[in-house]
């Protein structure tokens, strides 16, 4: 790695602190480099608090005149929840900055290069971009798409079963990729499950097992039939999207602190995705972690609305149960959904893969 891509991989690391936390915002770290030494570094730690730039700036109370400052995204260039951040490395004389790409959000989308390019500024662009736009795929993806990013995220047994004949999946696979669950949660905005999860395996659905920020909680409902004494509407908020009118329920549910959605179901009696995925989008929910199960899977599945799968696959072999897909659209082999494998870890025993769409 040369000196710019160490530099902005320093960033990208500095950046994983927010994780969690500076959604709808994207994840930003920031180095300032002054005679090949560090100087200051800055992340962006919660929404609506100092962006990188700013935060390593404010650090630094010598001069920056002459420095360089890295950042793994373009900064931006207007009024939000803090000044322009291009504003402030104007103000304090940085001569170069060296970005890992520019921001797809229309606000920003290479307006900010053009600022600090007009003032003078030396200014080098995608360094390290693909692994920066890893990063902050969550947010690359509602800026591209109106949409939230979604994982889904399935357990199963060798042979591709989530739970047994009675539903019963606790535990399929280890203590070490429960922990991992829990980890991904809370980098997560929600976790979406369906009503059939909710009643049978009751879970919290919470970051119990790590120290992290528990997301909301969706609950695919179809005529609202869930139970209020389920253990997600204990603690933190439950979002229950349904499509049968309750105002008793939902009257509940608001007293409680959570919220309901009313959306249309397409054609085949599933939800509409097309109709509900904004709707989602509208309550600042940009990353969603699906957990199941298995009509919830095939329906993200079949209708093309999802990003990527991380799989837990356990040494276990089950025979009979509940696979975990049903109908995807799918009856010949030439139409296999083909996936880009980027991940393969050993979990004691577990093995974890990650795909891309």
């Amino acid at each position: 790695m040369n000196s710019n891509e160490v530099y902005i991989q320093r960033c990208i690391d500095l950046a994983k602190k927010g994780s969690g936390y500076v959604s709808p915002n994207p994840l930003v770290g920031c180095v300032i480099v002054k005679d090949n030494e560090v100087i200051s570094e800055g992340f962006h730690s919660a929404f609506g608090s100092p962006h990188a730039e700013a935060d390593a700036i404010n650090k630094y109370s010598g001069d920056l005149t002459g420095t360089t400052l890295y950042v793994n995204l373009e900064p931006c260039s207007h009024f939000g929840k803090t000044p322009p951040c291009t504003d402030l490395i104007i103000k304090r004389g940085i001569k170069k900055v060296v970005i890992g790409h520019t921001d797809p959000n229309p606000l920003v989308d290479g307006k900010g290069v053009d600022i600090l390019k007009s003032a003078g500024i030396e200014v080098v662009s995608g360094v390290l971009e693909e692994k920066c736009r890893e990063l902050n795929r969550f947010f690359l993806k509602f800026h591209s798409e109106k949409r939230p990013f979604i994982t889904l995220k399935i357990a199963q047994t060798l042979d591709g079963k989530i739970a047994d004949s009675s539903y019963a999946s606790k535990w399929i696979t280890g203590q070490k990729s429960r922990v991992l669950v829990h980890n991904f949660r809370s980098e997560f905005d929600a976790v979406l499950v369906g009503l059939n999860t909710v009643m049978v395996d009751n879970p919290f659905l919470d970051t119990r097992f790590v120290n992290g920020r528990n997301p909301t909680k969706i609950v695919l409902d179809k005529f609202f039939g869930i139970s209020l004494s389920r253990n997600i509407f204990l603690s933190g908020k439950t979002i229950v999207v349904t499509s049968e009118k309750n105002s008793d329920k939902e009257s509940q549910l608001i007293a409680l602190g959570h919220k309901v959605i009313y959306t249309q179901l397409n054609s085949d009696g599933g939800f509409d995705f097309i109709t509900l995925l904004p709707q989602i989008a509208a309550e600042g929910i940009i990353s969603i972690f699906v957990e199941g199960g298995s009509r919830v899977f095939s329906s993200f599945m079949r209708t093309g609305f999802y990003d990527e799968i991380i799989l837990f696959s356990a040494p276990k072999i089950l025979g009979s149960g509940i696979p975990a897909l049903e109908n995807i659209g799918v009856s010949k082999i030439e139409e296999c959904v083909t996936l880009k494998l980027v991940e393969f870890t050993l979990l004691d025993g577990d093995i974890l893969t990650r795909y891309l769409k």
